[in-house]
């Protein structure tokens, strides 16, 4: 990106200007043994530590890291990724002052592709946002094209980026996913660290198609520990996946440290490995954060598609 940076705006100022393995499924019986303390690229990010926050244009506040890292537990190989997909990142607050020093106030929606090999920590983004504050932009588009410039160099890969004034009334849709709320069953849970095990198929019927959701997701950042809401969708087509399993599994979910993109990378894997659906498609709504929510989707191919209205929690 070409450009210069005016003053940090007080008032008035320039403002920035500018003209791999293939997967199987038998590689899930043969995952990685963690260590100890596993390796997951996140040891020095801002995530649980006191930060000065800046309030002028500072992109490298953004800390990426690397997705192997975690899919190597998988059993997962870079560049033959068993999944395409996205994260769908939606921003609630972006400001920044226009040339005359007035503040403009914006939705943000950023798409990385879950084929780049870095994902953005969390809090470096809320971070790297609120760095725009004080800083004068000439235009919207400028800020559109300078947040896509460097969400994508620090994601390695092209990161759609929309950006959408309060002052045009954006509107989004809050809906429920048109399937089966698994959250009705009389079942019994006691365990809450991921268990494969429960899921399984019921191989004396033939395929169905069917799409299965639970708001019952929990899991826990994988630095702090601190809780993460969300709804799961898994919607497939194959052998009758036993319901009371999916939600037992899930809800096991409910004391695991992980971040939301390799939560929901595990849960694709291991259905793929336990359940061989023909088609699957799984994703996550989980609610904000620092004026965030991440939302990652992952498919077995790309004429899947999952769904960008908002979960009524979000």
């Amino acid at each position: 990106m070409t450009g210069r940076l005016g003053r940090p705006c007080t008032r008035r100022g320039r403002g920035l200007q500018h003209e791999a393995c293939a997967y199987h499924p038998q590689d899930y019986n043969v995952r990685m043994k963690p260590t100890a303390n596993p390796p997951h690229g996140a040891e020095a990010s801002p995530l649980g530590r006191p930060v000065a926050y800046r309030d002028t244009y500072a992109p490298e506040l953004l800390f990426p890291i690397d997705r192997q890292l975690k899919r190597a537990e998988l059993g997962l190989h870079r560049g033959a990724l068993p999944f395409v997909g996205e994260d769908l990142w939606n921003a609630y607050e972006l400001s920044w002052l226009d040339l005359r020093g007035k503040p403009v106030v914006a939705l943000a929606r950023f798409r990385v592709p879950a084929s780049t090999p870095r994902l953005v920590e969390s809090k470096s983004l809320k971070l790297y946002l609120n760095s725009f504050n004080q800083q004068c932009f000439a235009s919207l588009e400028l800020v559109r094209d300078t947040i896509a410039h460097d969400l994508s160099a620090a994601a390695g890969g092209a990161v759609a980026v929309e950006v959408v004034p309060l002052l045009s009334r954006p509107q989004r849709a809050t809906v429920y996913p048109q399937g089966v709320c698994l959250d009705a069953l009389e079942i019994d849970i006691d365990t809450y660290q991921p268990e494969p095990a429960f899921l399984r198929v019921d191989g004396d019927v033939g395929d169905v198609g069917e799409t299965l959701y639970s708001h019952l997701l929990k899991s826990n950042c994988l630095v702090t520990g601190q809780p993460d809401w969300g709804m799961l969708v898994v919607r497939y087509r194959g052998r009758p996946i036993d319901r009371e399993g999916l939600l037992r599994y899930i809800v096991s979910f409910r004391e695991h440290n992980e971040f939301h993109e390799q939560c929901v990378e595990r849960v694709f894997c291991d259905i793929l490995a336990r359940c061989r659906p023909v088609d699957l498609a799984v994703w996550a709504r989980y609610t904000r954060r620092g004026g965030l929510d991440i939302n990652p989707f992952r498919a077995s191919h790309a004429g899947l598609a999952g769904s960008d209205e908002m979960e009524v929690r979000q």
